[in-house]
């Protein structure tokens, strides 16, 4: 993984995890209010606009690990050339869908100049739904950057499951022989 990837990856990671702490100390924060007879009027809202962002960033965050649906299992029971061949046409359909999204979305963002969410009219919706083309850019980028290694890896016929087996079983097996009792 080069420098870049790590450090998106690590941003990613970071934003990802700030907005799952956030949206379950508000969910915790709710109930209790709730509980008390106080319920917060704008949680229903902000609860849906961060769960669509942990979706976009999260998405982000499955595309720099490669772990987004794919059909490994299918794509390495190819020849070499088949696989090579899907592997491009598969990445060019990820790129097209995305790149129109975004493009799409930003577009919309421009229908909803002026308007703000319901229960807090001080936050507009361009900010709340502006995550829909970040994502998608985030999305591409991610795609860009983990796109090398991925080609490498289809053209040596391996998944990147198996790499990430195959490092548990040696990392497992190397705690083994340096755990209490081990030969040493």
């Amino acid at each position: 993984m080069t420098a870049a990837a790590r450090i998106v990856r690590i941003c990613l990671e970071a934003v990802t995890v700030f907005l799952l702490v956030t949206l379950a100390v508000i969910v915790v924060l709710a109930v209790i209010y709730r509980y008390a007879g106080a319920s917060f009027i704008w949680y229903d809202e902000v609860a849906s606009v961060m769960l669509a962002w942990i979706t976009y960033y999260g998405a982000a965050l499955a595309t720099m690990r490669r772990s987004h649906l794919g059909f490994p299992g299918f794509v390495l029971s190819l020849g070499r050339v088949g696989r090579m061949l899907l592997f491009a046409v598969s990445e060019l359909i990820v790129y097209a869908v995305f790149v129109t999204m975004a493009w799409a979305s930003w577009i919309v963002l421009d229908v909803m100049e002026g308007e703000t969410l319901v229960s807090l009219d001080w936050i507009p919706l361009q900010f709340t739904q502006s995550v829909v083309p970040i994502g998608c850019a985030l999305f591409v980028l991610a795609q860009i950057l983990t796109t090398p290694e991925a080609w490498a890896r289809a053209k040596a016929g391996r998944s990147a499951e198996a790499e990430e087996i195959e490092q548990e079983i040696k990392k497992a097996q190397d705690d083994l022989s340096d755990g209490p009792g081990a030969p040493g």
